[in-house]
């Protein structure tokens, strides 16, 4: 779902509503851990508009840490998803 790869966690699950909840809260254990800042969604094949409930819900347990999440390889999904809902300038997208 998220491996820790040296200063990243790629996440290798498909962001789609089945899956949310579980990759939300993996997500938040992960930030909580401190250990990484950026989440490499280079191995993710599958999004929906759940990709970005995820990605609000890192970007609060973040923020609770005093924390900054970013993200990279963000896939053309999300990207659009981001800008059609207008809530792409909430996320550090590379």
């Amino acid at each position: 779902m998220i491996e820790r790869e040296g200063d990243l966690w790629r996440v290798t699950a498909p962001m789609t509503m089945a899956g949310a909840s579980a990759l939300a809260v993996a997500g938040c254990r992960e930030i909580e851990t401190a250990s990484a800042d950026v989440f490499d969604f280079s191995a993710v094949t599958e999004v929906d508009s759940a990709a970005l409930a995820v990605m609000l819900t890192w970007q609060r347990t973040a923020a609770k840490a005093d924390l900054t999440v970013r993200y990279v390889n963000v896939p053309a999904g999300i990207r659009a998803l981001a800008d059609l809902y207008g809530v792409d300038d909430l996320f550090t997208l590379a």
